[in-house]
């Protein structure tokens, strides 16, 4: 009988792994708080920073002794987005539509109940939307998030329902944000329909976005393009007039160069 690969799981790799995974929340951290926050003793914690320091994925600052992120990391970053297809794809794309619109242009997938942003790009505006990369959202609360949704695997509908909603996950990130079950998935069904979603201030407080789809030669959605603006920028009639044509002619000429048919 065939064994699974969690019964190969080395658990001080898996602890370090996790240790790193911390730094999604905060720049900086001590060993106390790792502990804590791990459920590790204080030596263990110690043991595994002294090798990942040693490794150069984290290093420890002179000023408090805490510690950070190190250069491997950033490396590692690179590499992923430079031997990724999708993302060495998406590239000129990105660049493209962030020119021909004026605002921040992100490339991002599922990954489990969040959204991923994997690569973006930024326009020139001194008041602009910074750029995500490498962050996460929650999947209802965000253009990309729902243009993944409404336009992907319908069966995934039902474990969103059963292992998200129900678990009481459609939390606020504003007013603005969808939180009954109902309203979501009519609101997924109208984004099937039209082929792109919206997020008007959902996400964050004065910022709108657009995102649409990106299929690979299977027809599957693999990846989401977006754009996102302050409100202040781009109004109702701009964002239906210009950019949600830019955002899915984008996601169209992606899936062209993936292999989707035409």
């Amino acid at each position: 009988m065939r064994r699974s690969k969690s019964d190969y799981v080395i658990q001080t790799v898996t602890n370090a792994l996790r240790l790193l995974e911390e730094f999604r929340h905060a720049e900086e951290f001590g060993v106390t708080a790792l502990a804590k926050r791990l459920g590790l003793h204080k030596n263990n914690v110690f043991r595994l920073l002294a090798t990942l320091e040693e490794m150069r994925f984290v290093e420890q600052c002179a000023e408090n002794d805490r510690y950070r992120l190190g250069t491997a990391c950033l490396g590692l970053g690179q590499a992923f987005t430079r031997t990724r297809s999708l993302t060495r794809l998406a590239r000129s794309v990105l660049e493209k539509l962030a020119l021909d619109t004026g605002e921040t242009a992100h490339l991002a997938v599922l990954d489990g109940f969040t959204v991923v942003h994997l690569d973006g790009q930024a326009p020139n505006h001194l008041v602009g939307t910074r750029l995500r990369i490498g962050e996460r959202l929650p999947v209802h609360a965000s253009a990309l998030g729902k243009a993944l949704l409404a336009c992907g695997d319908p069966a995934e509908w039902e474990r969103v329902d059963r292992d998200f909603i129900r678990a009481g996950e459609l939390r606020p990130s504003t007013e603005a944000t969808i939180t009954d079950r109902d309203k979501f998935f009519e609101h997924l069904r109208g984004a099937a329909g039209m082929g792109f979603a919206l997020d008007i201030e959902e996400c964050a407080s004065g910022l709108c976005c657009v995102g649409a789809p990106v299929r690979d030669a299977n027809a599957r959605v693999v990846a989401a393009i977006s754009v996102s603006a302050p409100v202040f920028r781009v109004g109702a009639d701009a964002l239906h007039e210009q950019v949600v044509p830019a955002v899915t002619a984008a996601a169209l000429e992606l899936s062209r160069r993936l292999g989707a048919a035409a």
